[in-house]
């Protein structure tokens, strides 16, 4: 039986000695650009399962040693080992993974799933792995909170499982399901904040650009400031520089601490205007005359 294998290293495009944290870094990239939930492009979802099933290898030291043993002869078949015969060799095990993985990791005390999504194995008991996956989420999830959906395949069977958003979550939060993974182990949900046209995220902190007018980063202004909670007065002070960030207190994502948020910076870029008026020049070329500053001294 010929196995059909896939190059894992290729896949998360890393080196075969690429370390854990390389690895784990790879993955988190790939899979946030690759998530049905905010890439529509034919096979993105293929590409998706793929990612997360190389992860789910290369991230177990004795996963990954077993796969490395097959070296440059992973085209050639594969020999099963003795009793073989009286399990369910050469049927589809399902879910979305490889032959090769199944084969290696697994196929030879598996005999698909019940009816329940639990794995079945003939004359043993069930394996319970552990199982990781990542969910998409936007910055309105978070300030919401409560639940949200995932589902989760195994063999012909789906379950879709409601995952309680904990206050204080941030990108690469992990969630832990226990006993939820279709095999009756643990799920680990890895969180992945969807990006926001608005605002950068960092931690529980927030940051995004507001636009002034010269006159208001020399004089100093009071401005109206879009948050994500809505919106609140800042006040500009008097002589800020084009880039300077102003932060405002509590304003980010909520924290654990009940009561208590990350702070949203916010980052200032000076428009200068492209057209004037003929009396707007005369004051512009007026200031010139009379102003001592010089921005190269």
């Amino acid at each position: 039986m010929a196995i059909s294998y896939k190059d894992y290293y290729k896949i998360l495009g890393v080196e075969r000695d690429a370390t854990a944290e390389q690895i784990r870094k790879a993955h988190r990239k790939l899979a946030k650009k690759y998530h049905p939930d905010v890439n529509k492009e034919a096979g993105a979802e293929q590409k998706f399962k793929d990612v997360n099933e190389a992860y789910e290898v290369l991230k177990d030291t004795d996963k990954r040693q077993k796969y490395d043993t097959l070296g440059e002869n992973w085209e050639q078949d594969y020999t099963p080992p003795p009793g073989w015969q009286n399990m369910r060799g050469g049927e589809d095990f399902g879910g979305g993974f490889s032959d090769f993985f199944k084969t290696i990791f697994g196929a030879f005390n598996m005999g698909g799933f019940n009816d329940d999504g639990y794995e079945r194995v003939y004359n043993s008991q069930p394996r319970m792995r552990d199982q990781e996956v990542s969910m998409s989420i936007s910055l309105e999830d978070i300030f919401a909170g409560g639940t949200k959906t995932i589902t989760m395949s195994a063999g012909h069977n789906t379950k879709i499982l409601n995952v309680n958003l904990p206050r204080g979550i941030t990108d690469s939060s992990r969630i832990k399901l226990s006993g939820k993974a279709p095999n009756g182990g643990d799920l680990y949900i890895t969180i992945q904040i969807q990006q926001n046209p608005r605002y950068e995220v960092n931690g529980n902190d927030l940051t995004k650009k507001l636009i002034v007018a010269p006159w208001e980063a020399v004089i100093g202004s009071s401005i109206s400031v879009e948050t994500p909670t809505g919106e609140v007065k800042m006040k500009l002070p008097a002589g800020t520089q084009n880039g300077q960030k102003l932060r405002l207190k509590g304003k980010g994502l909520p924290k654990r601490v009940e009561n208590e948020s990350g702070d949203l910076y916010v980052k200032i870029e000076i428009a200068v205007p492209q057209k004037v008026s003929e009396r707007e020049r005369e004051l512009w070329e007026e200031l010139a005359r009379v102003s001592s500053f010089d921005p190269r001294d």
